[in-house]
Order: structure tokens, then C-alpha cells, then sequence
């Protein structure tokens, strides 16, 4: 790495070592994907096999300090090829792990070996990224967490990863149709039945007055999260890792899209003897995704507001004069996709619908026998504008790099990984190239990636 490099990072010299470091670490946590049986279903439906590591899910919770090395030696006990993609992390790009641009998928019976710096403190994840439409939907993924230097003003923390999950309820196991085209080609892979660290109706005890850090991952496919608060008091004060200028207060709800994260200061404002809850509004229902029971009183008031996070170093993007890029989504049901490029041909909307094709990218279909979005030198400002042309909602992730989303009014807004467009919505992004390699940015509705929504950015 370059001295420019290292800036970027925040002139971390540990972050140097990253392409020094040896092929296989001595020492290295095992971190093994495996099938196993767990009782995520009410008891009466019996066990339901999934895909975990560690043979669990969510997968063991990795938590390193900032600026830590990160080391794990993956095991693929499956029955297909995997690879474990560092959600947010602004990584080497051999650690990426997006199997068929950064390395091989780890085929059955072998491994590999992750090793890396999480140079960012914040609130990220690990997941499968091959057949990434079924491998997350089975279970493979866990949450990651970079801890400040200083701990916030906060009593306690709970890191919350929301999932749906798509089953069976003759057999109590998970929908095999893993490509469906009803999936592919509309809103992505819904489940129907909800969950929160794997537990329906999760809850824990709470204290009046206190002060709680919830660390929320949305690992679903694709369902977005609309959450409330009720018997609580919060305020956004991260968002996908990056902490926010200034705390935001919620109101009534806010949103998370598949693959976002928040992180959320609440203070416990229901009464001793009740109940507080985080809710998800489902068809216009509530329903709990935790439950705290308020079993005492912490203090006899309420905080003030809660002071912004330490900032993550980053390079601040200029807009002006910045390279302009614009990334047109089409296709889908109910679409205006007429014709796209796939595997090198030119091919009609049906024609694409044979090959399970239903969405394009510019035109294109899918990364690796099409050019890149865009070849960008090490240090380039862009601004990538990203026209929603259809008529589902898409969360779109670019690995490697945060990027702000700018505002209406030509500010630059908060740094985000992924970014969630509605129908027929445009946003702008602008962010920094300055990490070299070959980036996926893809749709994180994972059936829609899996259909062409798919492209990446190369970094000189």
C-alpha cells in the first residue's frame, strides 16, 4: 500500500500490513459453515435445518477493537462452494471475499483464510457471497462489530440482526425455491415468518431511564424494515457503520433496506412494571421484533440528547470537478426492459426470461463478460447518479468503499454502504476511489443480483 493509501485509512500504520501479511496466520480462529438443526420455528413445528457458521445463526459475533487485525480460517462443511463477504468493511481487495472477482468460492472439504485490518469502529457484517440468494437465506451470515476507542455514554448494547425467513409450515423447514422467478423478477425473496437473532419475539429486561445502544443488522433477502419505537426514546447516531454528524431524533418510524444497518440510542421511557418495545410494521401491523420487560428504574430522569460519535476517518469527496457516472436500473415485472446484453449477446426480453435474466444495469446484465461501470484512477472524486426505472424498491451496495448520498440540495449527506431507491426515485452518490481493486456494486435484494442487477467498479 501507498502512502496515499494510508491516508485514506486514516494514517493507521497497521493498515499497511494488510498485503504483508502471510498466506496462513498461526493461531487463526476457525470459522466452520456447516449445516445444523435449530429450533427457530414455536416448538410444535420441530427443528428446522439451516446453514450457519459455526453451525449457528446468527453466526458467532465477531468484535475487535478498531484498527484490530481480523483472522479467521474458514471451513467449508457444505455441500456447496462458499465465501464470506466483510460487509462495509473498506478492505484489501483479496479479503473481499466476492467469489468470481476477488477468489475462488471455497469448494466443499477445502478452506481459506481471511486476514485483515477493520480499520472503520462501527456496526457491520459477515455473509456468504456465493449463491449469496441462497446461502444468506438459509443462515450464513453474523454480525461484526468494531468497537471506539472510547466506549459511549451508554448502560447497555444489544445487537440485533432482523431476519425473515421463508418456510414450509407442513415440514417446519425453509422453502427450497430458492430461484423462484416470481423472486427473481419482483420484490425478491419475502419470508413469512420473522425473526430477531433467530428468536421470534425476542426479549430482554430493561430499567427505566436507561440508556440502551441497539446495533440493528437487516440480513433479510430482501424484505425492508420499517421499525418503531414504542416506550422508547432514540436517536439515529450511525448509519451502515459511519457515524452521523449530529444524533437524529425518530419519529415515527424509520427504515432499514437488506443490508443496512443502524445504530440507535434509546432511553427506556415506559414505566416500571411494562413493557418497551422495537416494532416492525408489517401490512400496517405492529408487530414485536424485541420486547423489553422494565423490571426497575435506572435513574430518576432522562438524559439530554446524546452527544455524535467518534467520526471514522475518510476522505472527503470533492463534487466539484468529480468524474460523473449515471447508472440506469431497469427490467423486472411491470418493466420497460426490451432487449440487454448478456454473456456477450444481445437478447429480447424473453429471450432473457429463459435464461432466469430479468434485470439490467445500463443495458447490461451481470459483471464479468461485460465491461465495468467504470475505470477509475486511485483518488478520483465521482459522482454517481443511480434513475430507479422500475417498479420495485432496490438496496444497492458498493463493496469496498463508503460513498455519501447527496441531498437534494447538492449537499453531501450521511456515508452509507448501501443505498435504498423506490421506484422511479433517482439519487446521486459521490464518494472517493480509493481503494484499489475490482468492486462489486450489486442489488442486495439478493434474488435480483442473482438476475442481472450487477455491475462493478474498477480501481487503478
Amino acid at each position: 500500500m501507498n502512502p496515499t493509501r494510508r491516508q485514506v485509512l486514516g494514517g493507521l500504520a497497521a493498515s499497511s500490513a494488510v498485503l504483508a501479511l502471510p498466506a496462513r496466520a498461526v493461531g487463526t480462529t476457525a470459522l466452520t459453515a456447516q449445516v445444523a438443526d435449530m429450533q427457530l420455528l414455536p416448538q410444535e413445528y420441530g427443528r428446522t435445518t439451516i446453514w450457519g457458521f459455526g453451525g449457528t445463526m446468527p453466526g458467532p459475533e465477531i468484535r475487535v477493537a478498531q484498527v484490530s487485525r481480523v483472522q479467521r480460517h474458514l471451513i467449508n462443511d457444505l455441500p456447496q462452494a462458499t465465501s464470506i463477504h466483510w460487509h462495509g468493511i473498506r478492505i484489501d481487495n483479496a479479503m473481499d471475499g466476492a467469489s468470481g472477482l476477488t477468489q475462488d468460492a471455497v469448494e466443499p472439504g477445502a478452506a481459506f483464510d481471511y486476514d485483515f485490518i477493520a480499520p472503520d469502529a462501527g456496526t457491520y457484517w459477515y455473509h456468504a457471497h456465493n449463491r449469496s440468494f441462497e446461502q444468506v437465506a438459509r443462515g450464513l451470515y453474523g454480525a461484526l462489530i468494531v468497537e471506539e476507542p472510547s466506549p459511549p455514554d451508554v448502560d447497555a448494547e444489544d445487537v440485533l440482526v432482523l431476519d425473515d425467513w421463508l418456510v414450509d409450515p407442513a415440514t417446519g423447514q425453509i422453502d427450497s425455491a430458492f430461484e423462484s422467478p416470481h423472486d427473481r423478477s419482483h420484490a425478491g425473496r419475502n419470508g413469512n415468518f420473522i425473526a430477531t437473532n433467530g428468536v421470534s419475539g425476542l426479549a430482554k429486561t430493561a430499567r427505566k431511564n436507561e440508556r440502551r445502544r441497539l446495533r440493528i443488522i437487516n440480513a433479510a433477502n430482501a424484505r425492508l424494515f420499517q421499525l418503531r419505537l414504542e416506550g422508547l426514546d432514540g436517536w439515529v447516531v450511525a448509519l451502515d457503520g459511519m457515524p452521523l454528524s449530529q444524533p437524529k431524533k425518530i419519529g415515527k418510524s424509520f427504515i432499514l433496506g437488506p443490508a443496512q444497518r443502524a445504530d440507535v440510542f434509546v432511553d427506556v421511557t415506559a414505566d416500571v412494571g411494562s413493557s418497551a418495545y422495537l416494532l416492525a410494521i408489517l401490512d400496517g401491523e405492529a408487530w414485536p421484533q424485541v420486547r423489553y420487560d422494565v423490571t426497575g428504574q435506572s435513574a430518576k430522569a432522562k438524559r439530554n440528547m446524546p452527544k455524535p460519535l467518534p467520526e471514522n476517518s475518510h476522505q472527503r469527496v470533492k463534487l466539484e470537478g468529480a468524474t460523473s457516472l449515471s447508472l440506469n436500473m431497469e427490467g423486472g415485472a411491470m418493466g420497460s426492459l426490451r432487449a440487454a446484453t448478456f454473456n456477450g449477446e444481445r437478447l429480447n426480453f424473453r429471450q432473457l426470461v429463459r435464461e432466469g435474466q430479468f434485470w439490467a444495469f445500463n443495458g447490461a446484465i451481470g459483471t464479468m463478460n461485460n465491461p465495468p461501470l467504470a475505470k477509475l484512477s486511485q483518488g478520483e472524486n465521482v459522482r454517481l447518479r443511480i434513475h430507479n426505472d422500475t417498479a420495485f424498491p432496490h438496496a444497492m451496495h458498493l463493496h469496498g468503499m463508503h460513498f455519501h448520498e447527496v441531498t437534494e440540495d447538492g449537499r453531501l449527506g450521511p456515508l452509507r454502504d448501501t443505498t435504498l431507491l423506490f421506484g422511479d426515485q433517482t439519487r446521486e452518490i459521490a464518494f472517493v476511489a480509493d481503494n484499489p481493486g475490482q468492486w462489486l456494486l450489486h442489488c442486495h435484494m439478493l434474488s435480483h443480483a442473482a438476475s442481472g442487477m450487477m455491475t462493478r467498479i474498477e480501481v487503478a
